[in-house]
């Protein structure tokens, strides 16, 4: 298992053991675990990248989804996951696809092109379809 399997997989206290050994002190009170992987990963992710000569300054080959700075929080979608919303007496399901979402046989890059095909509106799909955290 890799150190980023590791970081994903840990529990809180290991976790805070983690970041203990490498900032040599206790991570901030009241922080989330979410934010504690975060942290840890990307300064794992770093340290890889650091290593290499030339290698870009880029963590997405590293392929750990990390949510940039200012991002809204969404829950992550797996591709199989199967939506359904009701809208004015019709029932949509959207299938979650690797890069996109199937709806009615046609294929979006994102749930708010979904929600507005459906309603004709601009929405915010991921409000649509109820996934917001």
């Amino acid at each position: 298992m890799n150190t980023l399997d590791q970081i994903i997989s840990a529990d809180r206290p290991a976790l805070v053991q983690r970041w203990q050994s490498l900032f040599d002190r206790e991570p901030p009170a009241h922080v989330q675990v979410a934010l504690l992987r975060r942290v840890l990963a990307w300064h794992v992710q770093d340290e890889a990248v650091g290593r290499k000569a030339g290698a870009p300054k880029s963590a997405d080959h590293l392929n750990l989804a990390l949510r940039p700075p200012g991002a809204r929080r969404t829950a992550s979608l797996t591709a199989g996951t199967r939506l359904l919303r009701e809208w004015q007496g019709h029932t949509h399901e959207v299938l979650v696809l690797s890069k996109g979402f199937e709806h009615q046989g046609k294929t979006y890059t994102s749930l708010s092109a979904v929600a507005r095909a459906i309603t004709g509106t601009p929405w915010s799909g991921p409000a649509f379809f109820g996934v917001r955290r």
